[in-house]
């Protein structure tokens, strides 16, 4: 009786394996193959060289109704395409050309839905497209992922999905990720032979997605469930909300649509992850068509500093008179605009009108009148709830764009607000700057006017920690990077090695050199990007905003020259025929030596700014100094500990 009962289980796992379909595709190299089997289930696996990254993930959603995605699949229909063609950002925040280069299958079902994946070069996705009309609740999708044994995860762990999303990043082992313990994305996972790095893209009304370990070495996604009701806080009531009722689903959809891209990088070169462009490949294509408003640039910043300008006849502060200042120093240093940030308006919630003790308008005209644009601060809630109003007056006055802080949600309704918030500013021709956000998700190809975001943690933790570490500062390039550009804010001016670093709100230090700083300008993607320290250190620091300055917002092209998570990083990117090198290392003083073959033929003059000799003990040391390169030299990037290294590199001249 019992070898029949085996016999009979045998048969039935036969039959079971005889129904399972099997699918393989590579990456154009062929050095990732994606193989995906759909039985009473979808999974799928990924490989680099032979060596598996990711093995047994399985893919579905449920639905309050109608037909579930991957749940019992019934495939009816598959193909395998290949694609090239050359993409060219409005906004290019990496590069001026992207060859979008990759391999797809598409899985039709049964219930009118299919499921895409992609192979490309640096990595792989996937995505459920509905074809139905359903109205309906999306109740969960699930994301079920394993790596091999001793895999090693970079974990910016949440408690809560009420969130900035500026996390440290901690280096757990997958088996001591506790069930509960979750993370927000983007997120990197070691194995022995090389790195998967998990985000999202082409999101849009539909809740980001987190990450959470099982306890078992396995992780699964999770999301925020449909906001029902929301109440303000007691603390910081015009930012923050208690969530009070929530759905027992996640989003609410109708009609044909597709699902957000469940984006892995993967390679086993660290560069790999800052060259990327598969965020931005994978987004839906661009909405509006005049893109020739949209200006990149520089930005003086106030908040940071706390209006801490000095050698001046009028007492600092919130008023017309500091802000001309800073109006005066972007001006004399060709620097684009300037941010009024919190305490411009009458209050955070009356952001309709101004602080009686700035004029607003004057300070719009003046910054014309110098050849410098004004962006406002606004708070996400106050500017949600009565948005086109907000803009027009805002548009009236004649501002440049908007800066939009603690949004701190991710569910359905304030993803849906992001896109909102960007159609109608680029309605209007405003640029929109996101902070208190999560990660960039694709809406920056869709509207190139949100030509920002934060979802790190910045610079101005210097303010109130130790986090914003040069350890971090040469990990947030290859994880949070790698989802687009983030307003980390540098250029501190106060800076400081470990030893001799105080917390101080209002006169904040850096952690790390000067030259670690200039060189955060090559280094971090933000075609908006901020100039924190005042104006009036900067005035005393002149040599060192002359050589800022010259850096552009956007490029051409990108190489990363080296690079290894948390140590080090060196890129030389270009813009026109101009090439901009920087380096940055952890508290390990180190020498790169980084090769210009990248250079074309001919003579070329590289203006440096790096550490000087006396920088591992003070931080403000540096030195400046012209050399004659080609294509030929080899130059020693030399740092000191928290250090950094940078170089303008322009054709030389021929008199």
């Amino acid at each position: 009786m019992k070898r029949s009962f085996y016999i009979f289980i045998f048969l039935l796992f036969l039959t079971q394996r005889g129904y399972a379909q099997e699918f393989e595709i590579k990456s154009p190299d062929q050095h990732i193959q994606l193989n995906v089997t759909v039985d009473h289930a979808i999974n799928w696996s990924a490989s680099l060289n032979g060596n598996v990254m990711v093995k047994n993930a399985s893919v579905s959603m449920d639905f309050s109704s109608g037909p579930d995605f991957g749940i019992h699949p019934k495939l009816t229909n598959h193909n395998v395409k290949e694609f090239s063609s050359m993409i060219y950002p409005a906004v290019a925040h990496k590069d001026a050309a992207i060859k979008d280069e990759y391999v797809q299958l598409t899985l039709s079902f049964k219930g009118r839905y299919l499921l895409h994946f992609r192979a490309y070069n640096d990595g792989v996705a996937y995505q459920f497209e509905d074809k139905g009309s359903h109205g309906r609740e999306v109740v969960n999708e699930q994301i079920s992922l394993t790596f091999p044994a001793g895999t090693r995860s970079l974990f910016p762990q949440e408690t809560s999905m009420y969130s900035h999303n500026e996390r440290s990043y901690q280096d757990k082992a997958l088996l001591d990720i506790a069930s509960g313990e979750f993370c927000s994305l983007p997120v990197v996972f070691t194995t022995d032979q090389g790195r998967v790095l998990l985000t999202e893209t082409g999101l849009h009304d539909y809740p980001g997605m987190y990450l959470s370990g099982k306890g078992n070495g396995k992780l699964h996604g999770i999301f925020p469930k449909y906001v029902l009701e929301a109440e303000d806080s007691k603390h910081g009531a015009d930012r923050n909300q208690l969530i009070t009722k929530e759905a027992d689903y996640i989003a609410r959809v109708s009609g044909k649509r597709t699902y957000p891209w469940r984006v892995f990088m993967i390679s086993d070169d660290d560069r790999t992850f800052v060259e990327s462009n598969l965020t931005y490949q994978l987004a839906r294509p661009q909405a509006i068509e005049n893109t020739d408003w949209i200006k990149p640039g520089k930005v003086a910043w106030d908040w940071y500093n706390a209006n801490n300008i000095y050698g001046v006849d009028f007492k600092a502060g919130l008023n017309t008179a500091t802000y001309k200042y800073y109006i005066d120093f972007a001006a004399a240093n060709q620097i684009d605009y300037v941010i009024l940030d919190e305490g411009w308006t009458k209050s955070t919630l009356e952001i309709l009108d101004f602080n009686p003790d700035m004029d607003v308008p004057e300070l719009i005209r003046y910054g014309k009148e110098k050849g410098v644009e004004l962006i406002l601060w606004v708070l996400w809630k106050p500017l949600d709830a009565n948005l086109e109003q907000i803009l027009d007056t805002y548009k009236a006055w004649g501002v440049k764009g908007i800066k939009v802080d603690f949004i701190q949600r991710s569910d359905q309704y304030v993803v849906s607000s992001y896109e909102r918030i960007a159609r109608e500013c680029a309605e209007r021709q405003l640029l929109v700057d996101y902070h208190g956000c999560f990660k960039p998700s694709g809406l920056r190809r869709v509207y190139p006017n949100v030509i920002n975001y934060e979802g790190v943690k910045g610079s101005e933790n210097n303010k109130w920690s130790k986090d914003a570490s040069p350890e971090l500062n040469v990990t947030i390039p290859f994880i949070r990077m790698a989802a687009g550009p983030m307003d980390y804010t540098p250029g501190a001016m106060c800076n400081r090695q470990a030893a001799n670093f105080g917390i101080s709100f209002e006169r904040p230090m850096s952690l790390g050199t000067r030259a670690h700083q200039v060189a955060m300008y090559v280094i971090y993607e933000a075609p908006l990007q901020m100039l924190c320290e005042s104006p009036s250190r900067y005035y005393d620091e002149q040599e060192t905003v002359d050589f800022m300055a010259q850096i552009p917002t956007t490029w051409d092209e990108t190489i990363v020259l080296e690079g290894a998570i948390g140590d080090y990083i060196a890129i030389a990117r270009r813009k026109g025929d101009k090439w901009y090198l920087g380096a940055m290392t952890d508290w390990t003083p180190r020498s790169l030596k980084l090769d210009l073959s990248f250079l074309g033929d001919g003579s070329y003059s590289m203006e440096v700014f790096k550490d000087g000799v006396n920088a591992n003990r003070f931080a403000e040391d540096y030195k400046t100094e012209r050399l004659e390169v080609s294509r030929n030299t080899k130059i020693n990037a030399n740092m000191a500990a928290g250090g950094g290294w940078a170089a303008i590199i322009s054709v030389q001249d021929s008199k």
